[in-house]
């Protein structure tokens, strides 16, 4: 499931740039929440956006079934 995602504008290196907002959500109590309760790491993902020339950057991993129903009423 996708935990979190964020857009970003056009940059060279995508992967180096996506860091530091990733890093930035996990110390959220979101991002605490899920690191904590994740069955396995996420793992990020990233896409172009061929409107803006930029990037989606997407976070997924998975849940079990009572926390992702408290991730999806708490956080969604």
């Amino acid at each position: 499931m996708i935990l979190h995602k964020f857009k970003m504008g056009y940059v060279e290196d995508p992967y180096l740039y996506a860091a530091r907002p990733i890093w930035e959500w996990q110390q959220t109590e979101k991002g605490k929440w899920v690191m904590e309760n994740v069955i396995e790491p996420p793992v990020f993902h990233i896409e172009p956006d061929m409107f803006t020339m930029g990037h989606f950057v997407s976070i997924t991993g998975n849940l079990t079934p009572e926390a992702e129903t408290y991730f999806r009423l708490k956080y969604e």
